[in-house]
């Protein structure tokens, strides 16, 4: 016999869509089948079944092969890397919850670590923006209710958030927004031809890192005043016509994702995007908001803007919080040789970090804390398996527009599997041990 959970959480990306339905066991060992999941979320539930997971730590050995210890030796490997090193880098945080991210902080403030998350090569530029000129933001609930003008910038939830376009912003029917994708114009500002693109009443195809000089057109447009013939590609005719399309609106919303916040201009491009926003209020109701994309990468940058006051690339190794991206951020620091131990939870810089600097954490103690097998446990001297957040344990996460949502537990881990939050709170307790606090 099964029985059905409701109400689930998806665990995928910053969309967090909370109307799953998983089909698990009586029993809550097994879990047979997941409904209203897009294609990759329900592959992140089906994947926790699979039978040729790794249940326990394992370490590998000067020849390359791996060998099986124990959670005890596990603990006492990491306390030691992390309590002997002169400065360590703890990165990742983004697929875990806020209860593991807050007790992974108070061990990185035992030990004088570099604190790090996955927006340091994401939406870091982002955060930068926000420091800079603020952002007049709002929820995704606001979006579905009242945004009948949606403009996507360098971002492609088509394929990155699949169903953000049926839940909040394209086609959904809300309480101002009766007729859902016809009563709303879609504009997409992207280089290619993507499936998002196929969906807009308007398609910008702007040239490659652009990105700047066309919003700021857009604000010249705005008021009327005179642009060249062509900018970043587009001619003047189309750039007056979606401003025109944004000004007519009630409500106008702008995503954005990485092709702006990793392109020539980076942070700037976002100062400059927020700007556009603030101009367009003169005009009508407008809201900007970044594209998370992991899980829970939103939830790391509030839970460490509580305790150290900065949002990622957070060093405390002078026993203080200091920021300065560029200097503090993980690759920079990979890159000049500057920690020498790295802790990994809840991310994949094996897949996503450039050569460089994976071969720094392949040099270096290290310990990768993920239930799969990725790039980085491959790379990592030690590989620490932890149930799935999200699926086989609860806890918070905030979703893009930073409203946080509790997660819900569907099915029981493997017999003897730790958590992230567990094998957290053995560890801070060894480093303070060791440390004598």
């Amino acid at each position: 016999m099964t029985k059905t959970v409701t109400d689930v959480i998806c665990p995928f990306c910053g969309t967090l869509c909370d109307d799953l339905e998983v089909v698990v066991s009586d029993d809550g060992k097994e879990l047979h089948e997941v409904y209203n999941a897009c294609a990759i979320g329900a592959e992140k539930f089906l994947h926790s079944q699979a039978k040729d997971r790794i249940t326990r730590p394992r370490m590998r050995q000067e020849d390359g092969t791996w060998k099986e210890i124990s959670y005890d030796e596990a603990v006492e490997y990491t306390a030691r890397m992390l309590a002997d090193a002169k400065k360590p880098l703890m990165y990742g945080w983004s697929s875990t919850n806020c209860e593991a991210q807050s007790i992974g902080s108070e061990i990185g403030e035992a030990v004088g670590a570099v604190m790090d998350n996955t927006a340091t090569v994401c939406h870091g530029t982002s955060l930068i923006a926000v420091q800079d000129i603020g952002i007049p933001s709002c929820t995704l609930g606001e979006v579905k209710n009242r945004a009948d003008r949606i403009l996507f910038w360098g971002c492609n939830p088509a394929h990155a958030h699949p169903r953000h376009m049926s839940r909040y912003s394209i086609f959904p029917r809300g309480f101002f927004t009766g007729k859902g994708h016809k009563g709303r114009k879609v504009i997409v500002v992207d280089p290619r031809p993507t499936d998002t693109a196929s969906l807009a009443d308007i398609h910008l195809q702007i040239e490659q890192g652009h990105d700047y000089e066309l919003l700021d057109a857009l604000r010249v447009a705005f008021k009327g005043e005179k642009l060249p013939d062509f900018v970043g590609g587009i001619p003047k005719e189309k750039i007056y016509e979606v401003a025109e399309t944004l000004k007519s609106g009630r409500f106008a919303i702008i995503f954005f994702g990485m092709g702006v916040t990793q392109s020539i201009g980076k942070n700037h491009n976002i100062d400059e995007a927020i700007a556009v926003t603030r101009d367009l209020n003169e005009y009508t109701k407008a809201a900007i908001m970044p594209m998370r994309g992991h899980y829970n990468v939103t939830g790391s940058g509030q839970v460490w803007g509580w305790q150290f006051g900065f949002p990622f690339a957070v060093d405390l190794s002078r026993g203080f919080a200091r920021y300065n991206p560029g200097e503090t951020t993980s690759n920079d620091l990979l890159r000049r040789d500057e920690v020498d131990a790295v802790f990994v939870l809840g991310s994949d810089p094996g897949a996503h970090f450039p050569f460089s600097s994976v071969k720094k954490i392949y040099d270096r103690p290290s310990v990768a804390i993920d239930p799969h097998e990725t790039p980085t446990t491959e790379v990592c001297k030690v590989h620490v398996p932890v149930a799935f957040v999200g699926v086989e344990v609860g806890g918070c996460a905030y979703r893009m527009d930073n409203v946080p949502i509790e997660t819900r537990k569907v099915v029981e881990p493997p017999e003897g599997m730790m958590t992230d939050e567990e094998f957290l709170q053995r560890v801070l307790a060894r480093v303070k041990e060791i440390k004598g606090v």
